[in-house]
Formats: C-alpha cells, structure tokens, sequence
C-alpha cells in the first residue's frame, strides 16, 4: 500500500475545487493524506463563518477520490455548527467524516472559539483494513490514546497544524513531544501511524512539518525535512495479523 503525504503550506482562504484537483493529479499512489485544515488554512477566526464548507461542496471534492483514496482537513458546517473536520474520501464518495473532539483553547490556540467540538472517536472500514482519524491536539489526550490502543485499528491517520515550539540544542522540543505520541499509540495499538502536518507562515506563525511514517515497533520508518514542502511516500502493509504486530513489538 502505497500513502502519499502532503506536507504542504496551506493558504489562508478556501480552496477551490480546481486548485485541488490540480494539485493531486499528478500524483500516484493509494492513498493521499493532506494536513488538519488544509482547504481552508488555520488562523481562520472569524472568517471561519464565511469560508467553512458545506457538505454538498464536499460531496464534490469527494468525485476526485476515484482512483485513489483522498484524506483533507477543512472548517465543515453541519446545520448551523461549524466543525475541524478529517474527511476520507472513497470510490467518488466519502466515507468517513470525524470532528475534532479536542479544541486546545489556550495561549495562541483559540479553536473553541469558533468550532463546536466533536462527540465521537470511532474506526471504519477501508480497503486497507480499519482505520482511525485523529486531529492534532486530539493526540495530546491520554483518553484518545487509550481509545486507539482498545480498539487497534491497521491504520491511524494523524492530520496536524502543529506550530514550531520549544528550540532547543537537542532539536524542537515539540518535534521530540510528538514523536513520543506517536509511538506509544503505534506501539499501544499496534498499528501503522502516518502523521502529516503542515509548512508555512501564518501571520507571523510558522509551523515545522516532519510529516512521517511509523511502524507498529514505533520506529520512524520515513520522515520528511522541517520547515519544506513536501510529499513524503512510504509503503506499509496494512494487513498485518494480531499475532504479527505481537511479533514486531517484541523483536
């Protein structure tokens, strides 16, 4: 199975149709994940209101899922609620769509002001087994941890907007937070992690990428640079039994 990342700087306004399907037609692969908020960018505020999705637009974005599999990170409003939502798009249609249960509301995060929080963690089926969609800060909780870890998916998708924090000799500390996460839920659940976070500026936020790939040992398999656009490829195999990810911790 082949999944490409998109390590990309997303632009501060809604992205078009076309935009986006110039950008991936190019490009081959399995499965395409784009970071948390990709179609819209993250210092929304209160353009949140104006440029968030309806679900018919992305109904059509879906029809670009054909002949491979498209995950993107957008503002989607649901009745009168606007949502940090993952969608995964499928065959033409979307599959799945989780709303980011966890809105870091402190320091320079101020998504609870302008987002409902979502209600439910849950797996669902793909062509390459069961699959999690988790959110950025939704990693940082020890109940979304455990959530992934009880149920064990193959596949967990993490969609991230993670600013550049903490420099230090040993590198960025929040570099070093993350990998810490990722690997204790990969090895936790014995899953195949794939983490994609964004570049770029943002009204003088700048944020680190490091997309990557880690495998149910919670060894990074394939990482990309900092601070670069970038589409990090890996292969994975996803169908791995109960008593191979065993194997694969142990060894």
């Amino acid at each position: 199975m082949k999944i490409s990342l998109f390590q990309n700087a997303p632009k501060l306004r809604k992205t078009t149709l076309a935009e986006l399907e110039n950008s991936l037609k190019n490009v081959e692969t399995d499965l395409v994940v784009l970071p948390e908020l990709s179609l819209n960018g993250y210092l929304l505020k209160d353009a949140v209101f104006e440029d968030a999705y309806e679900l018919f637009e992305i109904e059509e974005i879906a029809q670009l899922s054909k002949d491979k599999d498209i995950v993107f990170g957008c503002a989607l409003r649901v009745k009168h609620k606007i949502y940090n939502s993952a969608i995964y798009c499928s065959n033409g249609v979307i599959k799945h769509i989780h709303h980011k249960n966890v809105l870091p509301n402190y320091g320079l995060f101020q998504e609870a002001r302008f987002f409902f929080e979502g209600e439910e963690l849950s797996s669902f089926d793909t062509k390459f087994g069961e699959t999690m969609m988790v959110i950025c800060e939704e990693m940082f909780s020890a109940k979304v941890i455990e959530k992934i870890a009880s149920i064990k998916p193959q596949l967990v998708l993490v969609l991230s907007n993670s600013p550049t924090r903490g420099f230090e000799e040993q590198g960025l500390l929040i570099e070093h937070q993350w990998t810490s996460l990722l690997s204790s839920s990969a090895i936790l659940s014995g899953a195949h992690v794939a983490f994609v976070n964004r570049v770029g500026f943002e009204d003088g936020l700048g944020f680190w990428g490091g997309s990557r790939f880690i495998n149910p040992k919670g060894e990074i398999i394939k990482k990309a640079q900092l601070f670069e656009e970038e589409i990090l490829e890996g292969n994975i195999d996803t169908h791995l039994s109960k008593t191979q990810k065993y194997l694969l911790r142990i060894k």
